[in-house]
Protein backbone atom coordinates (compact mmCIF):
# COMPACT_ATOMS: atom_id res chain seq x y z
CA UNK A 1 0.00 0.00 0.00
CA UNK A 2 1.01 3.67 -0.88
CA UNK A 3 -0.51 5.37 2.36
CA UNK A 4 2.67 5.91 3.89
CA UNK A 5 4.32 7.80 0.34
CA UNK A 6 5.59 11.26 1.91
CA UNK A 7 5.58 14.35 -0.42
CA UNK A 8 8.58 14.22 -1.01
CA UNK A 9 8.47 10.64 -2.75
CA UNK A 10 5.79 11.60 -4.71
CA UNK A 11 6.34 11.92 -8.24
CA UNK A 12 5.32 15.34 -9.71
CA UNK A 13 2.51 16.18 -12.11
CA UNK A 14 2.46 19.61 -13.80
CA UNK A 15 -0.73 21.05 -13.61
CA UNK A 16 -2.34 23.42 -16.40
CA UNK A 17 -5.15 25.69 -17.86
CA UNK A 18 -6.93 26.40 -20.57
CA UNK A 19 -9.54 28.57 -21.32
CA UNK A 20 -12.06 28.06 -23.79
CA UNK A 21 -12.79 31.92 -24.97
CA UNK A 22 -16.20 32.74 -26.67
CA UNK A 23 -16.73 35.82 -28.10
CA UNK A 24 -20.24 37.03 -29.99
CA UNK A 25 -19.29 38.86 -33.28
CA UNK A 26 -22.06 40.02 -35.76
CA UNK A 27 -24.44 36.97 -35.30
CA UNK A 28 -21.54 34.24 -35.22
CA UNK A 29 -20.41 32.92 -31.97
CA UNK A 30 -17.00 32.69 -32.43
CA UNK A 31 -13.96 30.78 -30.20
CA UNK A 32 -9.94 32.35 -29.82
CA UNK A 33 -7.58 29.87 -30.45
CA UNK A 34 -3.80 30.42 -31.41
CA UNK A 35 -0.96 28.69 -32.53
CA UNK A 36 0.99 26.92 -30.19
CA UNK A 37 4.36 28.12 -29.00
CA UNK A 38 6.26 24.65 -27.48
CA UNK A 39 6.65 21.08 -28.80
CA UNK A 40 5.25 18.84 -29.18
CA UNK A 41 2.71 20.17 -31.69
CA UNK A 42 4.46 23.60 -32.09
CA UNK A 43 3.01 26.17 -34.49
CA UNK A 44 -0.70 23.65 -34.44
CA UNK A 45 -3.75 25.25 -33.45
CA UNK A 46 -4.69 25.06 -29.92
CA UNK A 47 -6.82 26.64 -27.03
CA UNK A 48 -4.98 29.98 -24.90
CA UNK A 49 -3.69 27.99 -21.85
CA UNK A 50 -0.62 28.27 -19.82
CA UNK A 51 1.07 25.96 -17.14
CA UNK A 52 0.21 27.47 -13.09
CA UNK A 53 2.72 28.70 -11.61
CA UNK A 54 4.05 28.10 -8.09
CA UNK A 55 2.55 31.16 -6.01
CA UNK A 56 -0.94 31.34 -8.25
CA UNK A 57 -4.49 29.53 -8.46
CA UNK A 58 -5.78 28.00 -11.37
CA UNK A 59 -8.28 30.91 -12.03
CA UNK A 60 -5.40 33.15 -11.22
CA UNK A 61 -3.13 31.74 -14.40
CA UNK A 62 -5.91 31.67 -16.33
CA UNK A 63 -6.81 35.33 -15.76
CA UNK A 64 -3.29 35.91 -16.50
CA UNK A 65 -3.00 34.36 -19.84
CA UNK A 66 -6.35 36.11 -21.17
CA UNK A 67 -4.49 39.65 -20.04
CA UNK A 68 -1.74 38.46 -22.04
CA UNK A 69 -3.53 38.01 -24.89
CA UNK A 70 -6.67 40.03 -25.15
CA UNK A 71 -5.73 42.92 -23.16
CA UNK A 72 -8.95 42.40 -20.91
CA UNK A 73 -9.55 42.07 -17.14
CA UNK A 74 -12.51 41.29 -15.06
CA UNK A 75 -13.65 38.85 -17.68
CA UNK A 76 -16.94 36.43 -17.26
CA UNK A 77 -14.59 33.13 -16.20
CA UNK A 78 -15.81 29.54 -15.34
CA UNK A 79 -14.30 26.52 -14.21
CA UNK A 80 -15.21 23.45 -16.81
CA UNK A 81 -14.03 20.63 -15.80
CA UNK A 82 -10.64 18.59 -14.98
CA UNK A 83 -8.82 16.59 -17.75
CA UNK A 84 -6.68 13.87 -16.60
CA UNK A 85 -5.99 11.03 -18.97
CA UNK A 86 -2.40 9.93 -18.19
CA UNK A 87 -1.52 9.73 -21.80
CA UNK A 88 -3.47 13.62 -23.10
CA UNK A 89 0.19 15.23 -23.19
CA UNK A 90 2.84 13.57 -24.82
CA UNK A 91 5.35 16.33 -23.51
CA UNK A 92 4.46 15.10 -19.89
CA UNK A 93 2.52 14.49 -17.13
CA UNK A 94 -0.23 17.01 -17.03
CA UNK A 95 -3.79 17.42 -15.84
CA UNK A 96 -5.25 20.40 -16.96
CA UNK A 97 -8.04 22.33 -15.80
CA UNK A 98 -10.71 24.03 -18.65
CA UNK A 99 -12.14 27.10 -17.99
CA UNK A 100 -14.51 28.75 -20.42
CA UNK A 101 -14.64 32.48 -20.66
CA UNK A 102 -17.06 34.62 -22.43
CA UNK A 103 -15.97 38.08 -23.87
CA UNK A 104 -17.57 41.47 -25.94
CA UNK A 105 -15.22 41.12 -28.50
CA UNK A 106 -15.79 44.94 -29.35
CA UNK A 107 -13.84 45.64 -26.36
CA UNK A 108 -10.35 43.76 -27.14
CA UNK A 109 -7.35 44.84 -29.25
CA UNK A 110 -7.99 42.95 -32.03
CA UNK A 111 -3.93 44.19 -33.20
CA UNK A 112 -2.92 42.60 -29.97
CA UNK A 113 -4.64 39.48 -29.91
CA UNK A 114 -3.17 39.11 -33.64
CA UNK A 115 -0.09 39.58 -32.64
CA UNK A 116 0.42 36.78 -30.35
CA UNK A 117 -0.46 34.59 -33.47
CA UNK A 118 -4.24 33.87 -32.18
CA UNK A 119 -7.78 34.27 -34.05
CA UNK A 120 -10.96 34.24 -34.27
CA UNK A 121 -12.85 31.50 -35.70
CA UNK A 122 -16.83 30.76 -36.30
CA UNK A 123 -17.13 27.36 -33.41
CA UNK A 124 -18.54 25.88 -36.66
CA UNK A 125 -15.33 26.70 -38.77
CA UNK A 126 -12.55 25.55 -36.09
CA UNK A 127 -9.54 24.22 -37.24
CA UNK A 128 -7.93 20.78 -36.03
CA UNK A 129 -6.66 21.60 -32.46
CA UNK A 130 -3.79 19.66 -30.61
CA UNK A 131 -4.12 17.39 -28.01
CA UNK A 132 -7.24 16.58 -26.25
CA UNK A 133 -8.71 20.58 -26.88
CA UNK A 134 -11.49 19.74 -29.76
CA UNK A 135 -13.12 17.74 -26.39
CA UNK A 136 -12.56 20.97 -24.00
CA UNK A 137 -14.35 22.94 -26.46
CA UNK A 138 -17.28 20.51 -27.08
CA UNK A 139 -17.67 20.64 -23.59
CA UNK A 140 -17.42 23.88 -23.19
CA UNK A 141 -20.26 24.24 -25.76
CA UNK A 142 -22.17 21.77 -24.58
CA UNK A 143 -22.17 24.25 -21.05
CA UNK A 144 -22.91 26.73 -22.71
CA UNK A 145 -25.75 25.42 -24.02
CA UNK A 146 -26.91 24.19 -20.58
CA UNK A 147 -26.06 27.40 -18.83
CA UNK A 148 -28.25 29.48 -20.80
CA UNK A 149 -31.25 27.89 -20.42
CA UNK A 150 -31.03 29.05 -16.37
CA UNK A 151 -28.98 32.07 -16.67
CA UNK A 152 -29.08 35.03 -17.98
CA UNK A 153 -25.74 35.47 -20.91
CA UNK A 154 -26.33 38.16 -23.04
CA UNK A 155 -24.61 41.08 -21.11
CA UNK A 156 -21.44 38.77 -21.05
CA UNK A 157 -21.45 38.58 -24.69
CA UNK A 158 -23.50 42.18 -26.21
CA UNK A 159 -22.59 45.12 -26.09
CA UNK A 160 -24.38 47.24 -23.58
CA UNK A 161 -26.93 48.52 -26.27
CA UNK A 162 -28.73 46.23 -27.86
CA UNK A 163 -31.68 44.85 -30.44
CA UNK A 164 -34.11 42.11 -29.48
CA UNK A 165 -32.43 40.27 -32.77
CA UNK A 166 -29.29 40.71 -31.78
CA UNK A 167 -29.71 39.14 -28.62
CA UNK A 168 -31.70 36.12 -30.46
CA UNK A 169 -28.96 36.04 -32.53
CA UNK A 170 -27.28 35.45 -29.96
CA UNK A 171 -28.94 32.32 -28.63
CA UNK A 172 -29.56 31.09 -31.80
CA UNK A 173 -25.26 31.21 -32.49
CA UNK A 174 -25.29 29.14 -29.25
CA UNK A 175 -28.33 26.10 -30.20
CA UNK A 176 -27.11 26.65 -33.97
CA UNK A 177 -31.37 26.43 -34.61
CA UNK A 178 -33.35 29.47 -35.60
CA UNK A 179 -35.84 30.68 -33.15
CA UNK A 180 -39.23 31.80 -33.15
CA UNK A 181 -39.01 35.34 -33.54
CA UNK A 182 -42.72 35.78 -31.73
CA UNK A 183 -42.19 33.14 -29.05
CA UNK A 184 -38.38 34.11 -28.02
CA UNK A 185 -39.68 38.04 -27.69
CA UNK A 186 -42.64 36.98 -25.38
CA UNK A 187 -40.31 35.25 -22.99
CA UNK A 188 -37.80 37.34 -23.00
CA UNK A 189 -40.07 40.56 -22.25
CA UNK A 190 -41.68 38.27 -19.52
CA UNK A 191 -38.75 38.13 -17.80
CA UNK A 192 -38.24 42.37 -16.89
CA UNK A 193 -35.05 42.73 -17.40
CA UNK A 194 -34.79 44.20 -20.61
CA UNK A 195 -34.80 48.61 -19.99
CA UNK A 196 -36.11 49.84 -23.95
CA UNK A 197 -34.44 52.90 -24.95
CA UNK A 198 -35.58 56.21 -27.04
CA UNK A 199 -32.56 54.56 -29.70
CA UNK A 200 -32.91 52.74 -32.90
CA UNK A 201 -30.43 51.18 -34.62
CA UNK A 202 -30.73 51.65 -37.88
CA UNK A 203 -28.08 49.69 -39.73
CA UNK A 204 -29.98 46.75 -41.26
CA UNK A 205 -33.45 49.17 -42.06
CA UNK A 206 -34.93 52.59 -42.53
CA UNK A 207 -37.17 51.86 -40.13
CA UNK A 208 -34.87 50.43 -37.36
CA UNK A 209 -35.05 48.21 -34.69
CA UNK A 210 -35.12 50.12 -30.72
CA UNK A 211 -32.82 49.34 -28.37
CA UNK A 212 -32.44 47.97 -25.48
CA UNK A 213 -30.09 47.59 -22.17
CA UNK A 214 -29.96 45.13 -19.42
CA UNK A 215 -31.65 46.26 -15.95
CA UNK A 216 -28.42 45.18 -14.10
CA UNK A 217 -29.84 45.33 -10.90
CA UNK A 218 -32.74 42.63 -12.10
CA UNK A 219 -30.40 40.65 -14.01
CA UNK A 220 -28.33 40.42 -11.20
CA UNK A 221 -31.12 38.46 -9.19
CA UNK A 222 -31.83 36.57 -12.32
CA UNK A 223 -28.01 35.38 -12.55
CA UNK A 224 -27.87 34.13 -8.91
CA UNK A 225 -31.44 32.84 -8.90
CA UNK A 226 -31.90 31.44 -12.28
CA UNK A 227 -34.43 30.98 -14.34
CA UNK A 228 -36.46 28.66 -17.08
CA UNK A 229 -35.81 30.16 -20.46
CA UNK A 230 -36.89 27.05 -22.25
CA UNK A 231 -36.70 27.66 -26.09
Amino acid sequence: MEVNRTYTEQHKILVATDCIVFGFDEGVLKLLVFKRRINPFMGEWSLIGSFVDEEESVTEAARRVLLQFTGLENIFLKELKAYSDVDRDPGARCISIGQYALIRINEYDKEQVERHGAKWFAVDELPEMVLDHNKMISDALDRLKEKARRKPLGFELLPEKFTIPQLQNLYEAIYQRKLDDRNFRKKLLSFGLLIKLDEKDKTSSKKGAFLYRFDHDKYKNLEESGFNFVL
